[in-house]
């Protein structure tokens, strides 16, 4: 731990029936036990720049209305909280309003939930223009119910959105000066929006057809761009280290070129704030022509992190575009590798359609497998392609040759009579650019 990590104390909350059986909508009726989901906030909370010094767990056959966890916890947690000297208690769940001003109250430290804790590393990872923008779209948004009650603790927004002084009228201030600037980055993001409209066009106008990756967050999703375009992509084993889009082209088995785009990765119970603010992103992955879907293979919660992404895919529209399944870090795994029958039993039984997906496993830190999956890729792409055709190009035509070389696949070639004839595997689209050189067959 160093000395700049602020302390954090983290609590779940598990709903047990009066049997003692774990209730519906619990952590554990998403895959996870209560103290599975507990890492996975430890690790945000780590990638937050927080030092995880306690682990509390609450079980209640229902939330408390006024805390979460209960007045008796709650005191328990204030004892805990001044005798590790935590400056932050961290909720892996999202608290209302009342519950997390009580809960400051009581314990009279920061008290964050797991939307706030998202959004701050968010805000973290934000380097670009358009990105910071979204950041603080979805802050505002997050904030703006809950500005009611603060009063004099209004000075816990900085940055000048809010100011200090108790009272309705500061309160109406505040929500007025928030939907300001609510709605001028709404604006600013329809212009970013509008721009990568005309890019997107100006691409289109070259027929490449487009990628995205897609997965859980920290499937190794950046690792895998750089190894497929030698990309210099921030690859770090921290939750969300990824989050601006970048896009870059690559070459597949056939020569065509794809243009691959590495955006922000999905986690359980990812706020709707977030998913409604990156829509801009999000369009690189909704008008991408394939998914290809990264899986930690390795991970005891594949199945579930892999139905979480397409829960996410479906609520923006895209579940249906075509995918290849990629099953990662099979260097993690125990000897012998990836039983990739077996994965796709287990992924079966949850998952439903994803299975209809080629699923290649590959190790991106390694680069075992990646010829494979451009194979994958190039077999499963839908735009552009790829067909044995020949061609009868006079002598002269040298460049009409160098665009078979470099787009296509030259399988045999020979000259006789002033002419050259190709046999060449090559895209739809440079079939049409040298259609007056086809040969009929």
């Amino acid at each position: 731990m160093k000395e700049s990590d602020e302390r954090a104390i983290l609590v779940g909350l598990e709903l047990r029936g009066r049997t003692g059986s774990l209730a519906a909508g619990t952590a554990g009726s998403f895959g996870y036990s209560s103290e599975e989901s507990l890492e996975e906030l430890a690790a945000l909370a780590e990638s937050a720049g927080a030092a995880v010094v306690e682990n509390v767990i609450q079980s209640r056959p229902v939330p408390e209305a006024a805390t979460l966890i209960g007045s008796g916890k709650v005191r328990e947690l204030a004892q805990l909280t001044e005798a590790s000297q935590a400056g932050v208690v961290i909720f892996d769940r999202d608290l209302s309003p009342t519950q997390q001003r009580n809960l400051e109250r009581a314990l009279s430290v920061k008290v964050v939930d797991r939307t706030q804790l998202i959004l701050d590393i968010f805000a973290r990872r934000a380097r670009t223009r358009e990105g910071q923008l979204q950041v603080e779209l979805a802050q505002l948004s997050y904030l703006l119910p809950r500005l009611a009650g603060r009063g004099v603790e209004m000075s816990r927004l900085g940055g000048g959105i809010g100011t200090r002084g108790p009272g309705e009228t500061q309160l109406e201030t505040d929500r007025r000066r928030i939907a300001r600037r609510l709605k001028k980055i709404r604006v600013a993001l329809e212009s970013v929006r509008g721009h990568r409209s005309v890019q997107r066009k100006q691409r289109q106008a070259i027929p490449l057809a487009t990628a995205a990756l897609v997965g859980y967050t920290n499937a190794g999703k950046s690792t895998l761009f750089n190894r497929l375009t030698g990309a210099g992509v921030l690859a770090d084993d921290r939750l969300f280290a990824t989050l601006d889009p970048t896009i870059r082209a690559a070459i597949l088995p056939s020569r065509r070129r794809i243009l691959l785009s590495d955006t922000v990765g999905f986690i359980r119970n990812l706020p709707t704030t977030l998913i409604d603010a990156f829509r801009a992103t999000l369009e690189e992955v909704i008008e991408a022509s394939l998914l290809i879907h990264v899986v930690d293979a390795s991970s005891a919660h594949a199945v579930h992190q892999t139905s979480h992404v397409r829960k996410v895919l479906t609520e923006i529209g895209i579940a249906n575009t075509p995918q290849v399944l990629v099953l990662n870090k099979a260097d993690s795994l125990p000897a012998g590798g990836i039983d990739r029958e077996t994965v796709h039993r287990r992924m079966a039984d949850d998952l439903g359609a994803i299975v209809q997906a080629r699923a290649v496993s590959i190790s991106a830190l390694t680069g075992a497998g990646i010829e494979r999956l451009l194979e994958a890729i190039d077999e499963t792409l839908p735009l552009d392609p790829v067909e044995r055709v020949r061609f009868r190009l006079p002598a002269g035509e040298g460049a009409a040759l160098h665009l078979l070389h470099e787009f296509g696949q030259v399988r045999a070639a020979d000259y006789a009579d002033g002419y050259c004839n190709v046999e060449a595997d090559v895209p739809e689209s440079i079939r049409r650019r040298l259609s007056r050189y086809l040969v009929e067959s």
